[in-house]
């Protein structure tokens, strides 16, 4: 099964380009699942989100906001990884 990870940007954010050319390269390496969410118009998703923009979840887990860092992303989808095999 593959771990899922959810970017919640909106458009014109350059910190959200940013994120997700790093999730999309680091997705053909590790394999998870990538959902894009454009929280634009969204109440609740503006509220929660739009002062953090990018967040990025990694198996339900609030994993990073403004920045991706590559060795963090592969390590915590590695841990998602082996506790849905367990």
């Amino acid at each position: 099964m593959s771990v899922p990870v959810v970017l919640y940007g909106a458009p014109g954010c350059h910190l959200c380009d940013v994120a997700k050319d790093v999730l999309e390269c680091q997705q053909q390496l590790l394999g998870f699942d990538l959902q894009l969410v454009d929280i634009t118009g969204d109440a609740e998703l503006e509220a929660l989100h739009r002062e953090q923009i990018p967040v990025v979840y990694v198996a339900g887990r609030k994993a990073f906001k403004y920045r991706v860092e590559p060795a963090e992303l592969a390590r915590r989808v590695a841990a998602a990884s082996q506790s849905s095999a367990s």
